[in-house]
């Protein structure tokens, strides 16, 4: 099996954690998820790459990348601002899947000082011990 979002809903349904089983609020849970496989990862990720990695800095590319992930920052934020985690009080895949891409803010020169909702889940998230475990690997 590939794709972190299909391996993230398989293990969710093997165990009965993680994933809603009512249809609206499953549902929820893998629209946010499927936010993340198609926006958070790629459009943070050429960020990273255009900021940190790329052997040829081209300002274009970087104020695209970070202008859109700014944008998700405050589509996150929004969506923050009424509930405890992503997809409302329980933690999800939806929270696993996004988390990684948030947490390397600082990485890439960015501050989630704008973001209040967005900075208070990550800071609760970070709490995790699982999370802690996870991201202690790479």
């Amino acid at each position: 099996m590939f794709e972190s979002g299909a391996i993230l809903i398989y293990l969710a349904e093997k165990t009965g954690k993680l994933l809603p089983t009512h249809q609206k609020d499953r549902f929820h849970v893998i629209e946010w998820l499927m936010l993340q496989m198609g926006g958070v990862g790629p459009m943070f990720g050429q960020l990273s790459h255009f900021k940190r990695f790329a052997t040829e800095q081209i300002p274009y590319a970087i104020a695209r990348y970070e202008k859109e992930t700014l944008r998700l920052y405050s589509v996150l934020d929004t969506q923050l601002s009424g509930h405890e985690f992503v997809c409302g009080g329980d933690y999800s895949i939806a929270d696993i899947a996004i988390y990684p891409w948030v947490a390397v803010y600082e990485f890439v020169g960015l501050t989630l000082d704008n973001h209040r909702n967005l900075k208070r889940w990550m800071e609760a998230v970070q709490q995790r011990p699982a999370v802690q475990r996870g991201m202690a690997v790479p």
